[in-house]
């Protein structure tokens, strides 16, 4: 059986690339390491005998970090951030050491199967994300720059030696919940001349520090299964008291460079290299990469503040690298 292969570099919202990396012999492993700067050797296991090794949680939950809270019914499972990682590095052979929040996983289906899918949390504390744009972005338009700009980068992909992108379009239109302070959308991609596309479904929960944010990728194929599924993952995290959009004190409390229209487009990443970034990956078929929100908050903060200082006439007191 074909093992799912994800390259995971934390959770940027846009760029999905593939590479030539075989799934057909991939399978579970267990590591067993000695010694931190040696390669561990691996002991082959059946995907039972792995998974019974996870340890599935419901209910509530709280993050790691103490910022949210997850109500986890049934119907799904939660895997904390170091078991989340056996599934992101032995199973699916993402290289270790881009630590998550944990992973919500359908109770149905197992992460190891074919169609197995799962959903990557994280949160980026990069400050109140101010929501006065969400009214007035023209998402056709939107998705109208967005290709284009996939279309004129895909000349870097290539120097980079990745292959070309097609951003068909949105397999689910943006939608802000401005009372929940909730945000949704996906997207449609195709690789190259791969005859199947792949979607994208993100979920953003905006908080009063930053960004709680859900990510999960799949077949086109599964896009009703999906929507319906996220839909259902969109009503479980809540941040905790204090924590929340609404208990943001502007006297005190940053605010984001960057609203809702840029947390959707990531059009700035694409714009300032954010290439040089990327690692490849394969999800059994589905050819992609999950790039994380925090490299994108932390290249918007870069560019604002050298924005800022061009503006104002002073010496940029941050550079990017585009080279």
């Amino acid at each position: 059986m074909k093992k799912p292969l994800v390259c995971l570099l934390l959770m940027l919202p846009f760029a999905l690339l593939p590479a030539g990396v075989s799934a057909d012999k991939a399978k579970p492993k267990k590591e067993k390491t000695a010694n931190k700067n040696q390669s561990a050797p691996t002991e082959l296991m059946t995907d039972e005998e792995f998974e019974s090794k996870l340890k599935y949680q419901h209910g509530t939950i709280k993050l790691a970090n103490g910022i949210a809270t997850l109500n986890v019914p049934v119907t799904f499972r939660y895997l904390d951030a170091d078991q989340a990682e056996k599934i992101l590095v032995d199973a699916w052979g993402n290289p270790p050491g881009h630590k998550t929040l944990g992973m919500l996983f359908p109770a149905d289906l197992s992460p190891l199967s074919v169609d197995g899918w799962g959903v990557v949390i994280t949160y980026s504390e990069e400050g109140f994300v101010k929501d006065d744009d969400a009214e007035s972005i023209d998402y056709n338009e939107m998705l109208a720059e967005m290709k284009k700009d996939t279309r004129e980068d895909n000349d870097e992909r290539k120097k980079q030696g990745y292959g070309e992108i097609d951003l068909v379009g949105w397999a689910t239109p943006p939608h802000y919940d401005k009372a929940s302070h909730k945000l949704y959308w996906a997207r449609e991609l195709r690789f190259g001349d791969a005859m199947e596309s792949t979607l994208n479904y993100d979920i953003r929960v905006l908080g009063r520090k930053g960004v709680l944010s859900f990510n999960a990728v799949a077949s086109m194929q599964q896009l009703n299964m999906i929507q319906d599924r996220m839909q259902d993952v969109l009503g479980f995290a809540q941040f905790t008291a204090g924590n929340q959009y609404t208990d943001f004190n502007p006297s005190v409390d940053t605010i984001a460079a960057y609203g809702i229209g840029a947390l959707i487009a990531g059009k700035i990443a694409l714009k300032v290299g954010f290439f040089k970034l990327l690692l490849g990956g394969l999800l059994a078929l589905k050819k992609f990469i999950i790039i994380g929100l925090a490299a994108l908050a932390a290249l918007l903060r870069k560019w604002f503040g050298r924005k800022r200082d061009l503006e104002s006439g002073e010496t940029p007191t941050t550079t990017l690298n585009l080279k």
